[in-house]
């Protein structure tokens, strides 16, 4: 069960990986689009976490807090990518929008206390 949390989490973070290549990409291109990086990598961070969650349930007790925010912030984030996938361009509020809750679901998981959650 070990090996199956220690691979879902590198699937994890590399969705975060793609998601976040994908906004800063284009940091400074115009127009801003939700690309196939953000929404593949919203797509598996937010897949990958969910399945995470019940490897963890199945090792022991998570910090269900902390699950519940990053799963609140990956939802809005998966969202939003996905309803704006098919648009010419996205505004700038919107791009930096989703750049503050990416970084933000990062950090969450890294500065949320020292449990393995």
């Amino acid at each position: 069960m070990e090996t199956l949390r220690l691979v879902l989490l590198f699937v994890h973070i590399l969705g975060f990986a793609a998601l976040l290549g994908g906004l800063l990409v284009q940091l400074r291109s115009e127009p801003k689009v939700v690309n196939s990086l953000m929404r593949d990598g919203s797509g598996t961070a937010f897949l990958a976490g969910l399945l995470l969650v019940g490897v963890l349930e199945s090792l022991g007790s998570p910090d269900h807090a902390k699950i519940g925010v990053k799963f609140a912030v990956g939802l809005v984030i998966l969202v939003l990518v996905m309803v704006n996938m098919r648009k010419p361009s996205i505004p700038q509020g919107l791009y930096f929008g989703l750049l503050t809750l990416t970084v933000a679901n990062i950090a969450v998981a890294v500065f949320w206390s020292p449990t393995h959650a």
